[in-house]
């Protein structure tokens, strides 16, 4: 190569090489600017609710883009609220339950539009419509005409569940059960006719896995979806993870003296302007008392958001995950099967929100761009939906720049 050639490459390796690291700089900066108004929104949030911890955290092309955190996991302690703090996750829980009916579904192990009384082992229908069938669809859809009765909010306990799901949902729904209600457990309309969210059929989803695999529900999930994403920390029962890492629940003060009933049985003792709350259950568990980080129900999320595989593992076909996310109801323009659309006025988002006492939760994503936020608050109060939201409307009108 001739000397001028030669330097004429050199020159033009060099402009392409500050090119190259002047995009990267702005980039970074950008990103900084990014992380820098996530972080304005998150903290005017945190100043005008006072949750006692939060923790969020945005996935972004498979990896973490943004996080905060703020105040405790255990006041008392003085333990930091983090991605790794374990809580309840509420009825985000649906969506592993959610995950195992699909599961067996592609395995032929059972039908989405068969009556629910040939997997349960009891007879499950509403007594106004004893002839119509209620299928795994209806529960999947909220469609089933089940309703949550005080038998169901009476059921919250400190400590472990005292019955088991099956007896309990026997008991529910059999005529002679101790917690049969003709009017209180059903709608007064036909199964499959209208829309009413319901935590008993998700229950019932739960003790349907439980007799078609032949194994606990909690074991069904440990061996085909826990392990399989490395869900390590993660479970039904306090058994299956660490307790030091699990954060305490809590309810202001205030709002359990007006309007908090549920949580007055809950309460173990007053720290500051909050009363904490034991670790409680109850009995249908698999609607709403999955155990996890944001750290680990990440990986979950990022296998929906890739078409069901993480890593090398498949937890559904990508067709199952795609069915899953799509309306499923005429007129409805949230419900897929198990899964939720929240529709915002400049976009959509798929996944689920959990409330339960000292509770609130979020894990939504949206496919087109690869975003996925979750948000863990280890109290219930809060516009926490709405912080979602302007997060991600944050992050796109940034991008769009």
């Amino acid at each position: 190569m001739k000397k001028e050639q030669t330097m004429i490459w050199n020159t033009s390796m060099k402009q392409h090489i500050l090119y190259c690291a002047i995009l990267i700089i702005v980039g970074c900066a950008n990103k900084a600017e990014l992380g820098d108004n996530l972080t304005s929104i998150s903290s005017e949030y945190t100043i005008m609710n006072k949750p006692p911890g939060l923790a969020i955290s945005v996935i972004k092309d498979g990896e973490v883009f943004w996080s905060y955190t703020h105040g405790y996991s255990d006041i008392a302690g003085k333990t930091t609220f983090d991605s790794k703090s374990i809580m309840n996750i509420g009825s985000v829980s649906k969506t592993i339950t959610t995950t195992a009916i699909l599961q067996l579904w592609e395995r032929g192990k059972l039908k989405l539009d068969t009556d629910i009384q040939q997997y349960v082992g009891f007879k499950v229908n509403n007594p106004n419509f004893k002839n119509t069938p209620i299928t795994i669809e209806h529960l999947l859809t909220h469609t089933s005409s089940i309703s949550d009765s005080r038998a169901y909010s009476d059921s919250y306990q400190c400590g472990p569940p005292k019955v088991s799901l099956h007896d309990w949902l026997r008991n529910y729904f059999t005529p002679e059960g101790s917690y049969f209600d003709k009017t209180a457990n059903f709608h007064p309309w036909e199964p499959g006719k209208d829309y009413k969210y319901s935590n008993v059929a998700y229950g019932l989803l739960g003790l349907i896995v439980e007799k078609v695999s032949a194994q606990p529900f909690d074991v069904y999930c440990e061996n085909n979806i826990l392990t399989p994403l490395k869900m390590n920390n993660s479970g039904w029962f306090r058994k299956d993870i660490d307790t030091l890492q699990q954060a305490k629940q809590y309810v202001f003060s205030a709002e359990l003296e007006k309007k908090n009933p549920l949580a007055y049985k809950l309460v173990s003792k007053k720290i500051d302007n909050f009363h904490e709350l034991c670790t409680y259950s109850f009995y249908n568990y698999p609607d709403g008392l999955f155990k996890t980080s944001i750290e680990n129900l990440s990986r979950f999320m990022l296998a929906m958001m890739q078409g069901g595989k993480y890593g090398d593992q498949k937890i559904l076909q990508t067709s199952t995950v795609d069915k899953a996310l799509s309306l499923q109801l005429k007129n409805n323009n949230i419900q897929g099967l198990g899964w939720k659309k929240i529709n915002h006025e400049n976009f959509s988002l798929w996944g689920h929100s959990g409330r339960d006492p000292g509770v609130r939760t979020h894990m939504y994503f949206h496919l087109e761009t690869n975003i996925g936020i979750i948000l863990f608050q280890n109290n219930d109060e809060g516009s926490t939906l709405k912080l979602i939201e302007k997060i991600y409307e944050s992050i796109r009108k940034h991008e769009k720049q």
